[in-house]
């Protein structure tokens, strides 16, 4: 079977943005499929094409996999009309390639949620089927955030999402929040199935720094001191104020043997810059984004994963951060802060830290347990290790995904018989995601 596989923002390892894509792509390859991945130039990943661009345009063989990549530069930095005028025209261009190439099934994965519209020309012009990947729920996190307002803006949103839901044969979410978005809009859940983001334990399998590349020496780290890393975007809506805060906080109480590493880059981070600066503060550190195959040997060095989010309902049971699983993969016990799914698995299987939202206190107190007690931190990060060895692992996952994209067998039950289960029902009603 031949794939067409619309992801805007696709990576290699050797990029620093999320690699789902790129992995599900090489098990379809696994499992004797084709696959032709269509995307755009986002900043922080890399299509591993190197080639000029023709007529806006470039192709090639990557890892077996056929990529086409537009010449549409996406920054995370870019202001709002931009980033949608780049939307824009990278799904137009998408449906040119959804009505002339030769494949058997149309795949499409978010964000953006114009993802989904070569999907739609894909079932209803060349009654093609298409599977809808979504990682967001969109307009719902944008309108949550305060992000977008324009009631006209959010209608056409919705019926876009409302169309791309209906139109596909069958939904993959990421989360138990996504699931039930999809089901509200009147998808049936024998059509849904949730395959969340997993640990990449083969790629993070040797997370030691070369000799000369130590990135606490390189920095002026010591090994006695706390290092607690966040590697992601700094945008909106990760609310790293928290960390800065959990800084200032650490700081009037003393605390020199905790350092916090922001990894990244996105609109936020020269504000965020600015107030470290203004704020005299010594302990919060700023890094440029790395690929996520040097991401290993950084993540290695570290103590601690800081998994942030602005407090925001939506986000409690709505999001699937692939950081969260890049640290469980390199055996790295996890800070979170804020409720959800994320914090109950924290939780229940002793992977770190679950701390109180919008709490500075709260942030320190767990930082500075985790600096007092390394032996219990320890504990934590083997827990973490074997939980990516488990359920959560990639390759499990990506298998999951494979069949129940090209044949729908073997997908998640949400009827109480699949592995995640216990997560859908056991999740308090009244923090469900909700789309008024």
């Amino acid at each position: 079977m031949h794939i067409l596989y619309f992801h805007q923002h696709f990576s290699t390892p050797d990029g620093a943005a999320g690699t789902r894509s790129y992995e599900m792509a090489r098990r379809l390859l696994r499992e004797g499929h084709s696959v032709t991945m269509v995307c755009g130039s986002y900043s922080q990943g890399a299509t591993g094409l190197a080639g000029p661009f023709h007529k806006g345009c470039r192709r090639g063989t990557i890892d077996g996999i056929d990529v086409v990549e537009f010449d549409m530069r996406y920054a995370n930095e870019d202001g709002f009309i931009r980033r949608s005028g780049v939307f824009v025209k990278f799904a137009l261009a998408s449906i040119k390639l959804a009505l002339r190439e030769k494949y058997d099934l149309a795949f499409a994965t978010t964000t953006p949620l114009t993802a989904g519209i070569p999907g739609i020309f894909a079932r209803w012009l060349r009654g093609k089927p298409f599977v809808f990947e979504v990682r967001d729920l969109w307009p719902e996190l944008p309108r949550a955030m305060g992000v977008i307002t324009n009631p006209v803006i959010l209608g056409a949103m919705s019926v876009l999402e409302w169309a791309s839901y209906r139109s596909a044969t069958r939904c993959i979410g990421l989360s138990p929040g996504i699931v039930d978005g999809i089901t509200r809009r009147g998808v049936p859940r024998s059509r849904v199935s949730m395959i969340p983001n997993g640990c990449d334990v083969e790629l993070f399998s040797d997370s030691r720094p070369a000799a000369d590349a130590s990135f606490r020496k390189a920095n002026n780290i010591s090994d006695k001191q706390l290092l607690a890393v966040y590697c992601g975007t700094h945008g909106l809506a990760n609310g790293l104020d928290a960390v800065v805060d959990a800084g200032i906080e650490l700081r009037n109480r003393g605390r020199t043997d905790i350092v916090l590493a922001l990894v990244g880059k996105g609109q936020e981070k020269a504000r965020l810059k600015e107030r470290v600066k203004a704020e005299r503060l010594s302990n919060v550190r700023f890094f440029d984004p790395v690929s996520k195959r040097r991401l290993t040997s950084l993540l290695g060095e570290a103590d601690l994963g800081l998994q942030i989010l602005r407090n925001i309902p939506e986000f409690a049971y709505g999001t699937s951060p692939n950081k969260f699983f890049d640290y469980l993969s390199v055996g790295l016990p996890v800070l979170n802060n804020y409720p959800g799914w994320l914090a109950d698995m924290i939780e229940e299987h002793e992977l770190g830290f679950a701390v109180r939202p919008d709490s500075p206190a709260a942030f320190a107190d767990a930082l500075e347990q985790a600096a007092e007690d390394r032996a219990a931190l320890v504990e934590m990060g083997h827990n973490a290790a074997a939980f990516a060895r488990g359920a959560m692992n990639r390759d499990h996952l990506s298998k999951q995904w494979v069949d129940w994209v090209t044949a729908g067998v073997g997908r998640v039950s949400l009827d109480g018989d699949g592995p995640y289960s216990a997560i859908l029902s056991a999740r308090p009603p009244a923090l469900a995601v909700e789309q008024k």
